[in-house]
């Protein structure tokens, strides 16, 4: 993993993915003490920033094993990038999904054109061992939502939006929060961070009970969570940092940070509020970071990606009625 290959997919991303604007508020400048800088990915493609590399990952395949079809596995918004950018390439897709994944999630990877497989988490099937069965009985090529370098440099290029547009608003020092899972948004933001804006720390966010990115860079040595369901932050739960990406958050980040859901549920409520977008809980637990937990956060400004926006109706509903 590189700056180049970042780089290189931005250029192929161009045109494809929506470059998202940075959002402020000046009620959610005096709650968090600090000003908030909010990159909003719930507007990207299929409502997540997953949509980057899904497409860069795709893009990048040479065009007979891209005709024989990929496979991804995905509690739903790294299934939906794929989905995505293999039906705009003319690719067939077939996606590896819990059972207990967000109905909305399943139901938007179906109506993208993808085969989908349900698998049980919370029984304990494994994922990695399902996806790679399929992808070897099909010949399908894998496209892991983070440990995969060309999924890694799609999403880098979030990374590179948020140093121009920080740069255009006058901040060139603090924090950027990333809502983490297994690690390829972050260590992507981490690396483009580290080129183009090199005052400015990337940091992990994770909810509590699924820390294991924060205890792996507190710790040294990677972690896994005890288990792989049972919050409300579906989005961001993965086993463990990745091969590939633990060791770039480990040079490039500070301390990981860890919500609790009802900050997450907090978030998601202020951001439909004061921002009037939606934010899934997984995609809320960086701006929940950047609002309650400023005392650990070093700078005057600090900047939230609030990663995805796919929320069943009941779970909003739920958090805009809790915290209206």
């Amino acid at each position: 993993m590189n700056i180049d290959m970042i780089r290189a997919a931005a250029d192929r991303l161009m045109g494809h993915a929506r470059r998202t604007p940075m959002l402020t508020s000046p009620f959610l400048d005096d709650i968090a003490g600090r000003r908030v800088l909010i990159k909003p990915e719930c507007l990207q493609h299929t409502g997540s920033f997953k949509f980057r590399g899904g497409w860069s990952a795709v893009s990048a395949l040479d065009e007979a094993t891209r005709k024989r079809g990929v496979i991804a596995y995905s509690s739903g918004n790294h299934a939906q990038g794929v989905a995505l950018a293999a039906a705009q390439h003319g690719a067939p897709a077939v996606i590896v999904m819990p059972q207990d994944a967000p109905k909305l999630k399943i139901d938007n990877t179906r109506a993208l054109g993808a085969e989908v497989l349900l698998y049980d988490r919370a029984g304990g099937e494994n994922r990695e061992a399902v996806g790679g069965k399929i992808a070897e009985d099909r010949n399908l090529t894998l496209i892991r939502p983070y440990d995969e370098p060309q999924v890694i440099a799609g999403q880098g290029t979030t990374g590179l939006e948020i140093a121009e547009q920080t740069a255009e608003l006058g901040v060139t020092s603090g924090d950027v929060l990333a809502c983490c899972g297994g690690g390829g948004l972050t260590s992507g933001i981490a690396l483009a961070l580290e080129a183009e804006a090199p005052a400015m720390r990337a940091r992990p966010v994770e909810p509590e009970g699924f820390d294991d990115v924060a205890r792996s860079l507190a710790s040294g040595t990677i972690q896994s969570n005890l288990t792989q369901s049972g919050s409300l932050c579906d989005a961001i739960i993965t086993p463990k940092p990745g091969d590939i990406t633990f060791p770039i958050l480990s040079r490039l980040c500070g301390p990981g940070m860890v919500v609790s859901e009802d900050d997450a549920l907090r978030a998601m409520a202020l951001a439909f509020k004061r921002l009037k977008i939606v934010i899934e809980p997984g995609g809320a637990v960086a701006l929940a970071a950047a609002l309650f937990h400023g005392d650990q956060i070093e700078g005057d400004a600090v900047v939230a990606v609030c990663t995805g926006g796919n929320v069943d109706a009941d779970v909003f509903a739920n958090a805009i009625t809790r915290f209206d």
